[in-house]
């Protein structure tokens, strides 16, 4: 398969993201005096955005190569949950796996910002585990959802919808389906990820997730750290983020440590939810390994020039991999 059809093929996919959806609030404003209540500034505001944050950034990439982005998570019936909510179906997301709780509040991250400067960031949120029901009802939806897709994606960002049960038996069921499932962890459900295909951590979360200290820069040591990393959870293969030092791919009896491409950094915000997004549809299309890492590398560098957390543009990803093959 060329870029060209890799590209095309994209367009046809379906990806079910399950985990932890949020919205992203931005207040925009300015300052012109200091509050008489306390020494605080007083943001009079101007402007507020509403933008999909955590698993929802996922669907946007997924969304910006072509595919059909299905999300399966649990939010609030709250008024920030009727937001999120609305906000998914205005971007044309499908939105059949997602579950209302009048037991949970929705995440809700709302930065305040005063010309360029971030003020405060407000976080209403809950990270304890959903309900037994719940997590019911969210795995009878993703074994609904499954069968009709080419990869699930585990978008876990340690607020709850994920559990250690909820992931063994989606797992469990994906590998009955033939329906790969690629993993971008967190550090509480790390080590449940058990017979997943490809697991995304980045250097920080393989480091804390199996509790080792190791010299990156040694090509021994880190191979030796992966594949302890692949016995401990009998998964098929693992990409790891490594930000200035690029990425390290072992799957598929296939070991290739790619470099970083130099870049104008200017925000690395969203640039994991990028690299997961391109490999999942990567891995969707049987792609062989390195092609699975170059593209996905090659796509969070591209985000990284952006600033704010934007999804990857699609024919300037497609423009740059050409020149790679």
């Amino acid at each position: 398969m060329n870029i060209d059809q890799v590209f095309e093929a994209f367009n046809s996919l379906r990806v079910l993201v399950i985990g932890d959806v949020m919205l992203d609030s931005y207040v925009w404003g300015k300052v012109e005096r200091i509050s008489p209540e306390a020494p605080v500034p007083v943001v009079t505001v101007q402007t507020r955005e509403y933008r999909l944050g955590g698993a929802g950034n996922v669907l946007l990439n997924v969304q910006s190569l072509g595919a059909e982005a299905i999300i399966c998570s649990v939010i609030g019936t709250d008024n920030p949950g009727d937001l999120l909510e609305n906000s998914l179906k205005e971007k044309g997301m499908n939105c059949e796996g997602l579950i209302r709780s009048e037991n949970r509040v929705t995440t809700i991250k709302e930065r305040i910002i005063a010309g360029s400067q971030q003020v405060v960031r407000i976080d209403t949120e809950t990270d304890k585990p959903i309900s037994r029901h719940e997590t019911e009802r969210l795995v009878a939806k993703a074994k609904e959802l499954i069968p009709s897709c080419n990869v699930v994606i585990f978008e876990d960002y340690d607020k709850g919808v994920l559990t250690a049960e909820s992931i063994a038996e989606i797992t469990a069921f994906a590998n009955l389906h033939d329906v790969p499932t690629v993993v971008d962890p967190k550090k509480r459900n790390f080590l449940a990820y058990h017979n997943t295909t490809l697991f995304k951590p980045n250097l920080k979360e393989l480091r804390e997730g199996l509790k080792v200290d190791f010299n990156v820069d040694n090509p021994v040591e880190l191979q030796a750290t992966v594949q302890q990393l692949k016995e401990t959870l009998n998964i098929h293969g693992a990409l790891i983020t490594l930000s200035e030092r690029g990425v390290f791919i072992d799957f598929e009896n296939e070991i290739h440590q790619l470099p970083a491409h130099i870049r104008q950094i200017a925000d690395v915000s969203g640039a994991g939810d990028t690299v997961i997004s391109i490999a999942a549809c990567c891995v969707a299309l049987r792609l062989p390994p390195r092609t699975i890492a170059a593209v996905s590398n090659l796509g969070g560098g591209l985000v990284c020039e952006m600033v704010g957390v934007v999804p990857i543009d699609k024919n300037l990803l497609k423009a740059e991999a050409q020149k790679l093959v």
